[in-house]
């Protein structure tokens, strides 16, 4: 039976995506001259004002205000008329020394035996309707506000936008479960202020149906066919959005899980990514259960799959692991009989998820944007300076979890 399914995307400037990447940023330059600290760091932003908040264990100090004010310069929040500036906003710092109680429950003497750093599920989704093996209407969210945001820093083709928006792409999926076509596309963004309000909504939706698609077609061919002259086009749907981010809207750490996993599809324990280090399972498992699920789909095992895994805090093995392939599997087995085979493949205590994804490096500022999953894999240097004027470049793995290098042990294994 056909259906709709919708998903939606915020960009870089928006308020709790400010905050994201301000929490992984700290993540990084902690990482990069301590691998082993500990850390989970929130951020709050408003007009003018950004509070750090958290807990830490590291050998090193951090100028946290310039890490923060750098972020903030880098998203675009550079003129006093957002209300919200790099160089002039207000940066209160109430970071403060990790729980000694939680800390004993995730060391151990044997770093193999590390517990976790938190109970709970996490969750891990792949589907085969992408090449990236994520769901469509997620995949298109994120790349409409990647190229908007590409044309903002442009700044030729258009010229008003500002940091902030949001978008959301309904799709209609066919009788087989296939995306047939898009039925809309919504996209707020923040602008320049106009003289006129009728004059403004006519420019901006012009430009967003006669650039940005335009470009985003070119961009992505293979999803060419299923743009068509019946889209329905809510742009800017309220009318003017000159006062956003932060100023318009409070931001916070760990508000866009969804955006930032799989747009609704799947499943999600609840647990947010930004602002903690690899020892917390809200993240690296996370990260381990689609690492799964992708080279399970791509090994055709099943044409979609959901992996999930639970644990107790200061426990290294997990409680279980579950596999769902929604009526898609390829093998001769339940998924509970996958599931077993799953555990057979991938060792899932934290320190071996640390281990094998290489999460004990400064590679969580990527991830704070346009989506922890379904991005690239790649290999980048990246330079970190401290208070102390010490400089370290470190050459990186990005995305470790989206690698296809588990594909030929799961067909060993299943016998495909």
């Amino acid at each position: 039976m056909a259906y709709f399914f919708t998903s939606e995307s915020v960009s870089e400037g928006h308020p709790d995506k400010v905050a994201d990447q301000i929490s992984d940023a700290l993540i990084d330059n902690f990482l990069a001259f301590d691998p082993e600290s500990k850390v989970a760091c929130e951020t709050l932003v408003t007009t003018g004002q950004v509070v750090l908040a958290g807990e830490v264990k590291s050998k090193t100090y951090l100028d946290v205000q310039q890490i923060a004010r750098d972020v903030i310069k880098k998203i675009g929040y550079t003129k006093s008329e957002y209300m919200f500036e790099a160089n002039s906003c207000g940066i209160l710092s109430a970071i403060h020394e990790q729980s000694s109680d939680i800390n004993q429950g995730v060391d151990r003497a044997s770093k193999e035996d590390q517990g976790a750093g938190d109970q709970g599920m996490m969750f891990g989704y792949a589907t085969n309707e992408t090449d990236d093996y994520m769901p469509l209407a997620l995949d298109l969210s994120h790349k409409l506000l990647q190229e908007l945001a590409a044309l903002r820093r442009e700044n030729d083709a258009i010229k008003y936008l500002r940091p902030d928006a949001k978008s959301q792409v309904t799709l209609e999926y066919d009788d087989n479960n296939k995306p047939a076509r898009i039925d809309a596309i919504v996209i707020s963004t923040q602008h320049d202020d106009f003289a006129e309000e009728a004059e403004m909504l006519a420019k901006i939706k012009k430009d967003i149906i006669d650039i940005l698609i335009p470009r985003i077609i070119a961009k992505y061919p293979k999803y060419a066919h299923l743009f068509n002259d019946s889209i329905h086009y809510h742009i800017n749907p309220t009318g003017k959005f000159v006062i956003g981010g932060p100023h318009g809207d409070t931001g916070l750490t760990g508000r866009k899980i969804i955006v930032d996993t799989y747009g609704g599809k799947g499943a999600h324990g609840g647990g947010a990514f930004s602002g903690k280090d690899p020892s917390k399972v809200d993240r690296s498992a996370a990260y381990a259960t689609r690492h799964i699920a992708k080279n399970l789909v791509a090994a055709g095992v099943a044409d979609e799959i959901l992996v999930q895994v639970s644990y107790a805090i200061g426990v290294a093995k997990p409680m279980g692991i579950f596999v769902e392939t929604y009526g898609t599997s390829k093998v001769n087995l339940s998924d509970g009989e996958i599931a077993k085979k799953v555990e057979n493949i991938f060792d899932m205590r934290p320190y071996f998820i640390e281990q094998r994804l290489k999460l004990r490096n400064p590679i969580y500022s990527e991830t704070a944007a346009y989506g922890h999953m379904g991005r690239k894999p790649e290999t980048v240097s990246k330079t970190f300076k401290n208070p102390y004027g010490d400089e370290k470049t470190v050459s990186v793995e990005l995305f470790t979890w989206e690698k296809l290098d588990f594909v030929d042990k799961v067909k060993a294994e299943f016998g495909l």
